[in-house]
């Protein structure tokens, strides 16, 4: 039972996570052979404030773009 981990920053909208779901299931199904009733998908949404890159944090990062 293929079980596949994403974390991703908060933020999108529910049709894009459910496609974004449906294509890591699919491509485990396609690439291993697996039913996809045995396929397992946990999506993780991150705070931006909790995604660091390099010294500072997205918020911050993003904060700078506006």
């Amino acid at each position: 039972m293929p079980l596949i981990s994403a974390q991703i920053i908060k933020g999108r909208p529910p049709e894009l996570r459910a496609a974004f779901m449906r294509e890591l299931a699919e491509a485990a199904v396609r690439t291993l052979g697996v039913r996809e009733e045995s396929v397992r998908v946990i999506l993780t949404e991150i705070e931006p404030e909790h995604w660091g890159i390099g010294l500072r944090n997205k918020a911050e990062i993003d904060g700078e773009r506006k």
